[in-house]
């Protein structure tokens, strides 16, 4: 039998994993301010709770503060997903080779399983079938997750799930899917993890992620992301875990999740 403390710890946390993935895929759009009493009877928990809660996020770069005047949901700018973008690839590369290091035969099984997975996904997206946007992404989290896996450090992969859940806010936003350039790329990063290539996989990582940042930044045309800041142009064509389901907070649509919902949707 849960004791009241265990109850309350029950409820934070299941409140803290709503209001995180809503802010991730959108539900809580950039710049919504957030009204504690509204919030608190939204996601079943008190304010007290809420305000650690909230503060817990601000950490994490998903929620600002605002002294007394409360808490919003942080906004996006084209400088930040640069600066995310390339946090996720300086964490992810390292890893790459302690994981292409240590991997074993169990190691190989998770990469190839993740890897087919996001092959039916992306197979699907690329004939057109875009209504299970959240499954494909929890695809690819899952089969970047299996590459950097066995690097044998806890704290490096928790860093880098932070830092991935960031640069998946973004990419929902922008609803970013570069069709078959990053199936190619993914090919090409399980080859490289079954021959142990960590170098090569590192540059492709390189091209992977700051090509899809070049990519949603120049397809920004609804100024979404908050600017047109891009990355030098690239000659070569080389070079996000389940968070739980959507809860939206009553609200009135905003412009930016309006035209979110709209390019989501390919009107």
């Amino acid at each position: 039998m849960l004791t009241k403390t265990q109850t309350t710890e029950t409820i934070g946390e299941s409140a803290y994993r709503r209001i995180r993935s809503d802010i991730i895929f959108g539900a809580l759009a950039p710049g919504q301010k957030l009204r504690l009493e509204r919030v608190s009877e939204s996601y079943g928990t008190s304010i007290p709770t809420l305000r650690e809660l909230l503060t817990r996020m601000c950490a994490e770069g998903l929620i600002v503060a605002e002294g007394q005047r409360g808490f919003e949901v942080a906004p996006v700018s084209a400088a930040d997903f640069r600066q995310v973008a390339e946090l996720r690839l300086l964490l992810e590369n390292h890893a790459l080779e302690q994981s292409f290091a240590a991997g074993d035969l169990d190691w190989e099984g998770r990469v190839v399983s993740a890897h087919h997975k996001l092959g039916v996904m992306e197979k699907r997206m690329l004939e057109g079938q875009r209504q299970d946007q959240e499954l494909w992404k929890q695809c690819d989290w899952g089969f970047h997750h299996s590459l950097i896996s066995a690097c044998g450090s806890d704290v490096l992969l928790a860093a880098h799930a932070a830092a991935y859940d960031r640069y998946l806010r973004y990419q929902m936003i922008a609803i970013v899917f570069r069709g078959e350039i990053a199936a190619r790329e993914h090919q090409a990063l399980l080859e490289a993890a079954l021959v142990r290539d960590w170098n090569q996989a590192q540059k492709i990582m390189v091209s992977h992620i700051r090509g899809c940042v070049e990519h949603a930044l120049k397809e920004d045309n609804a100024g979404l992301l908050g600017g047109q800041a891009t990355f030098p142009h690239q000659e070569s064509e080389q070079g996000v875990s389940k968070l739980g389901p959507e809860r939206k907070l009553p609200k009135k649509p905003t412009k930016l999740a309006a035209a979110a919902r709209r390019k989501a949707r390919g009107r």
